[in-house]
């Protein structure tokens, strides 16, 4: 539940599911300049359907939603990105981008032993920096130069999972190497 006015509203999160994939593009259109095709959607609802999310009104309504997947691209440590946050104009300011973004990073720690998730914002966008650097704790790691469609800049931007897991008491799926500091170069024999 979440409080707006006195009055209070009435709101479900959950994973999403293949039926949903039609009303999150929907969001997505209505929210975001960047928009996916259906196909894109189905990827990640079968790749990786632990990690999207929805948030819905009391009458089940898609308000919002998160779509995530594992970076699975990479050397580096095991690590999941957002791939599209969106919530309506008529339900923001009630906390659920940030319970949508705390759900798939629960879900990328206990699932995939995730050590960070990662994201790209448009540098204009001065609601989401705010939401991303100041209620979820994420970090710039670089600007990419002419990253959207429409040739703005995007910040790259990480937020440690290992931190936060430990702060919410979160179980990773393997704890032996989930909390391993990085991989180190072997040292050079002189």
């Amino acid at each position: 539940t979440s409080t707006r006015d006195s009055t209070t509203i009435i709101m479900n999160i959950r994973c999403a599911r293949t039926e949903d994939l039609m009303n999150m593009q929907h969001c997505n259109l209505l929210c975001l300049p960047e928009n996916y095709q259906m196909k894109y959607y189905m990827y990640h609802g079968l790749s990786w359907p632990q990690l999207s999310y929805v948030a819905e009104d009391y009458g089940g309504k898609i308000v919002g939603y998160v779509l995530a997947k594992m970076d699975e691209e990479t050397d580096d440590d095991p690590h999941g990105h957002i791939t599209s946050l969106a919530v309506k104009r008529s339900h923001r300011r009630l906390g659920l981008a940030q319970k949508l973004m705390d759900q798939t990073a629960q879900a990328m720690v206990e699932t995939f032993n995730a050590k960070y998730v990662s994201l790209h914002v448009r540098k204009s966008n001065r609601a989401a920096l705010n939401l991303y650097t100041q209620a979820l704790k994420f970090q710039i790691s670089e600007i990419e130069p002419k990253y959207y469609a429409d040739g703005e800049d995007a910040y790259a931007m990480k937020r440690d999972l290992v931190v936060w897991s430990k702060q919410q008491d979160i179980a990773p799926a393997d704890p032996d190497t989930f909390y391993k500091s990085v991989k180190q170069e072997p040292e050079k024999k002189k």
